[in-house]
C-alpha cells in the first residue's frame, strides 16, 4: 500500500519521471497529473499482482497490429456461454480467459467455432449474433 499512497501525492513532474521509467517514453503533453496518477498505479497494480488475462492481451495486441483506428469489437468476460442455433442443433460455447470450449474441445477463437460448425468460413463474432450487419 505504501508505494500506491505515495503515487497518490506525487506532483505533475514526479508524474513525468516514474512515467518515462516505467513507459520508456514521455507521456503525452494533454495527460491530467490525475490521470496519470492513476495509470501509474494500475501499472504499479499490474506488476505487482499479474496483469490483463489472455483474452485482453489479445484484444490489445489485434487493436496494436490493426492498421488504421480500431474498431471496438464485442467484450466477452470469462464464465460466459455463447448459445447459437443451426441446422435443428443448438451449440453452447463456454469462453474462459485461455480460449473458448465447445464439446469439451479447446478452440482458440469464434470464427474456429463457427468454421467447425458450418464447414464454411464466417466471422465468429458475426456467427454468434456479437455485430451488427452492415448496412449497404
Amino acid at each position: 500500500m505504501g508505494q500506491l499512497n505515495e503515487i497518490t501525492r506525487l506532483e505533475r513532474s514526479d508524474c513525468e519521471v516514474r512515467w518515462r521509467k516505467a513507459f520508456k517514453a514521455m507521456p503525452p503533453k494533454h495527460l491530467t497529473t490525475q490521470f496519470m496518477r492513476r495509470v501509474l498505479a494500475h501499472d504499479l497494480q499490474c506488476r505487482k499482482l499479474g496483469g490483463h488475462t489472455a483474452a485482453s492481451r489479445r484484444l490489445l495486441r489485434a487493436a496494436l497490429n490493426s492498421r488504421g483506428s480500431p474498431k471496438p469489437g464485442p467484450v466477452i468476460g470469462d464464465g460466459a456461454v455463447l448459445v447459437r442455433e443451426w441446422n435443428g442443433r443448438t451449440y453452447r460455447v463456454e469462453v474462459t480467459a485461455d480460449g473458448y470450449f465447445l464439446d469439451g474441445k479447446a478452440y482458440s477463437s469464434l470464427s474456429a467455432i463457427a468454421r467447425h460448425i458450418t464447414g464454411a468460413k464466417w466471422s465468429g463474432p458475426r456467427f454468434f449474433g456479437l455485430t451488427q450487419k452492415r448496412s449497404a
